[in-house]
């Protein structure tokens, strides 16, 4: 089994639900581990920032005014950032903080370094849901602080750790750094900030990221799954198809990067889209149809495959770049983040892998918001402010779920083997 990604070093642990818990919210248990606060507050965050951008389509649509903004940007600005650098930055802090220590066999960030983390991550959002009332450089310094921190704490573990495979994720947080500080260049009016580039960037990097972990998880968790039903047809991966169908949305970053429209773009991402297909057919996904836990992490997979194929329609033209940006944000990184929650938090609180009828409907409601938000704009667009507030609503929704059902699991000490 491989060691490299599996986030949940207990999938021979018996359920024992049923145990002693302490009882309500246990601060020493939630700051025990990476992925406790920031999975919970992942999803509490993602289900307030779209209910507060739901308000402002309501009220743009009944053609009301705000008398005085909380934020000094554009609504629509707030929540693109907000999506990616409050939202995913969280589920990628809590991933990093959980698989790291089980890549190198460190002990996990707790306690007060965690909670300073945290209070980082949380004192960001703050300064950006208040944006109107403090300086722009007050602002960027708050949000830019987190993801140098995490970095520190994540290089930490990796040099007590040799491994090359896993020091490819510094530059990918670089990246990530690198794009929300041109988005606060623009916010400040300094030099070459652009918002709109800084956000295409980030995503970029979050899907090179996903397209990374995919590659490992989903096969991984595939394997042992399907050893364990004794069946014979496993998921293969084949090292020049993997190179290729990473080196492509490397390179598709890059591209954007130096002229974020064209054929040259367009042309990689066909190429990006062609080569991760061809990786996802041998994941024998159709054998996880009766596992939710494990379609949820190929569907959001096969979201990605979608996207980026928009991708290279809107290079050329085809479509707009927005339908495309919200095939990868709501439908493979929306997809992927919560299906790698969800089964991590079960893992290392040492239940089964096995996710309840309400989560699989969270799983659902994800990929509807992502097929409403696609399909009504271009093709209904008559019903364009209802097709937004459905697709709002269904992603609420999903992360309401999730966060009342985990937030014991996240909160309270980890089930011991036999406990009754």
């Amino acid at each position: 089994m491989t060691a490299v990604l599996e986030l949940t070093g207990t999938d021979q642990l018996k359920d024992s639900q049923g145990g002693k818990h302490a009882p309500g919210f246990d601060l020493s248990t939630f700051f025990s581990y990476g992925f406790r606060p920031f999975f919970l507050s992942a999803c509490l965050f993602a289900a307030f920032a779209m209910t507060a951008w739901l308000a402002w389509i309501g009220l743009h649509a009944a053609a009301g005014t705000v008398r005085e903004m909380t934020i000094a940007m554009a609504p629509h600005q707030w929540h693109a950032h907000e999506m990616l650098f409050g939202y995913s930055l969280a589920v990628i802090a809590g991933f990093f903080l959980t698989a790291v220590p089980s890549w190198t066999g460190s002990k996990p960030v707790s306690g007060l370094s965690l909670i300073i983390l945290f209070a980082v991550w949380c004192l960001g959002r703050l300064a950006m849901g208040f944006s109107a009332y403090l300086p722009p450089l007050l602002v960027a310094a708050a949000d830019l602080a987190f993801v140098p921190m995490l970095m520190s704490l994540v290089l930490r573990a990796l040099l007590g750790r040799w491994s090359k495979r896993n020091f490819v994720f510094l530059p990918i947080l670089t990246v990530l750094f690198a794009a929300n500080l041109l988005t606060h260049m623009e916010f400040m009016d300094w030099g070459p900030g652009d918002v709109e580039v800084g956000n295409r960037l980030a995503l970029d990097g979050i899907i090179l990221l996903i397209t990374i972990l995919g590659g490992r998880v989903v096969p991984a968790f595939t394997t042992n799954a399907l050893r364990r039903a004794g069946k014979e047809a496993l998921p293969v991966s084949r090292k020049p198809l993997e190179i290729l169908s990473i080196g492509s949305v490397a390179a598709l970053l890059v591209a954007e990067i130096i002229q974020p429209g064209g054929t040259i773009a367009g042309s990689i991402a066909i190429i990006a889209t062609l080569a991760n297909a061809l990786r996802f057919m041998g994941w024998r996904g159709h054998k996880t149809l009766g596992a939710p836990i494990l379609w949820i992490i190929h569907l959001a997979y096969l979201w990605l495959i979608v996207g980026l194929a928009f991708k290279a329609a809107a290079h050329f033209d085809l479509i707009l770049e927005a339908t495309a940006i919200h095939v990868l944000t709501v439908g493979a990184v929306g997809s992927m983040t919560l299906g790698v929650m969800t089964r991590a938090a079960l893992g290392h609180t040492g239940r089964v892998l096995r996710v309840s009828g309400p989560v699989t409907a969270a799983y659902i409601l994800i990929s509807l918001s992502a097929a409403v938000r696609v399909i009504v704009p271009p093709l209904m667009p008559e019903f364009y402010n209802e097709g937004m507030v459905f697709a709002g609503i269904s992603w609420v929704l999903a992360f309401v779920i999730v966060s009342a059902i985990y937030w014991p699991v996240l909160t309270r000490p980890r089930i011991r083997v036999g406990e009754e």
